[in-house]
């Protein structure tokens, strides 16, 4: 028995013919993201007033003298540069010393906490993430199914769907969907 995957954008959910109508579109800002960037599928057609609608953002930190971390704050270039009334915005950066760099150990030592998530573990098995899904994250969500749906659940998630292709597929669930009499085409 043969597989087919059909292909759509989840921005609309209209179906693509083929995979070199989709567009690849990385997300990694959203006041919704919780856990860093996603990737999500679009029709190329559906971009195309993308670029005409950008805005021109600058994204600044502010260091208080009385607060521990900076605070980020993302406005529009125009409304940022009218803030210099001594002279031109431009003129103001070309003049402005170079930014001193958070020192070297503590922004090694905050990636390697974020890249050391291990998704074969049930804590973190089946959460959304980028990257290839391990034998071991696959056999821990076969054998934990109902436990780590509950908790993608609990922590707003989505839940792994026995009658997603794409699911079935990333996690070796096959068995599984048959077993429950799920028909995947």
């Amino acid at each position: 028995m043969g597989q087919k995957i059909i292909r759509f954008s989840d921005l609309t959910g209209k179906h693509a013919e083929s995979d070199g109508d989709l567009v690849r579109v990385v997300v990694l800002q959203h006041p919704d993201l919780t856990d860093g960037p996603v990737e999500i599928d679009a029709l190329a057609g559906e971009l195309g007033g993308v670029r005409e609608v950008a805005l021109d953002l600058v994204t600044i930190e502010l260091h208080h003298p009385d607060r521990a971390e900076p605070q980020t704050v993302v406005m529009e270039a125009a409304t940022f540069d009218r803030l210099a009334s001594a002279a031109p915005m431009a003129e103001v950066l070309r003049e402005a010393r170079p930014a001193a760099r958070a020192a070297g150990p503590v922004q090694t030592a905050a990636a390697a906490n974020r890249e050391r998530v291990n998704y074969a573990s049930l804590e973190h098995a089946g959460r959304p993430h980028k990257g290839r899904t391990t034998e071991a994250e696959k056999t821990v969500v076969q054998q934990n199914l109902e436990q780590i749906n509950e908790r993608l659940a609990a922590e707003g998630l989505r839940t792994i769907d026995l009658e997603n292709v794409e699911h079935v597929t990333r996690y070796g669930l096959d068995t599984l969907a048959r077993e429950t009499g799920v028909m995947l085409s």
